[in-house]
């Protein structure tokens, strides 16, 4: 049997993004911030790295910055509190002001308040535990969704 994206002789046709990995300092901390502000399921918790699963079969991988570092030789730098890093997680929420209310809870740091963006989306910046830029949005209500 083969999956969509593997040929009968079991190569790939494209590849594909299947997991995000990001090195974290409190791997515990790291952990429940991310499965009480999304509802993200763990599916494996080692020592050193818990994987959740999101929706669409994407995986997240938190992984202690320490073993992180020895898989590629170099430790990740430490950002500064008051830092963010380069990466960004995009995620449509249900309820937007619910879960601005769940990430402040949680420790999350606002970095843009929520706002209609140009692209339609409703919006809100925070910065994980850890300095990763973590935009919740909501998309603009389609005719489905439209109150009468």
């Amino acid at each position: 049997m083969t999956s969509d994206n593997t040929k009968s002789d079991g190569t790939i046709r494209k590849p594909r993004l299947i997991m995000t990995v990001l090195a974290v300092a409190d791997l515990k901390h790291s952990a429940r911030f991310y499965q009480e502000a999304f509802g993200w399921t763990v599916t494996l918790e080692v020592p050193v790295a818990v994987k959740l699963e999101l929706p669409n079969g994407h995986e997240l991988m938190l992984y202690q910055r320490e073993a992180f570092g020895s898989n590629t030789n170099q430790l990740p730098e430490t950002l500064a509190k008051s830092a963010i890093s380069g990466t960004e997680f995009y995620i449509h929420v249900t309820d937007l002001r619910e879960t601005i209310r769940l990430l402040k809870t949680l420790g999350a740091r606002e970095l843009s308040g929520r706002a209609q963006r140009p692209w339609g989306d409703e919006v809100a910046y925070y910065a994980d535990l850890d300095g990763n830029v973590l935009a919740v949005a909501q998309p603009p209500a389609g005719p489905a969704d439209a109150v009468a």
